[in-house]
């Protein structure tokens, strides 16, 4: 059974995995501040998933969280249409990040994550507290 009609799974479809508004205006505000970084790369080898920013050297991983796909505390939306394919959608999604973030913390790394909600410069101080203790 698809998710959604062919319309919605169309513009689903044409959402962006990679340079999202909330991803350039981090990016823009750490390379204000001579920050330097990988963009939309697997932190580790065996681990398939890709954070938004890397810094290998320092074993920062980045992500950006969008609030409907990660299920923002604040924001999070439930479609009506198809509850629960969307419901099962979802709770899959947030436990990947967990375990996204379990086994790059136990590889050494510190994970970052940032909602798509936060002002820049607020996400970019978080991130230079990360690299500073790193």
């Amino acid at each position: 059974m698809p998710a959604t009609d062919p319309t919605t799974s169309a513009r689903m479809r044409a959402q962006r995995r990679r340079d999202t508004a909330p991803e350039l205006a981090l990016r823009r505000e750490l390379h204000r501040r001579g920050v330097r970084y990988y963009v939309d790369r697997a932190p580790m080898k065996g681990v398939r998933r890709r954070a938004d920013l890397v810094f290998p050297r320092r074993k920062v991983a980045v992500y950006v969280d969008g609030c409907f796909w990660h299920s923002c505390p604040q924001h999070a939306t439930f479609p009506k249409n198809n509850a629960q394919w969307w419901a099962e959608k979802l709770a899959g999604n947030i436990t990947r990040d967990r375990d996204t973030d379990t086994r790059l913390t136990d590889a050494g790394w510190t994970v970052v994550r940032i909602w798509e909600h936060e002002n820049p410069v607020v996400a970019a101080n978080r991130v230079q507290e990360a690299l500073d203790d790193a």
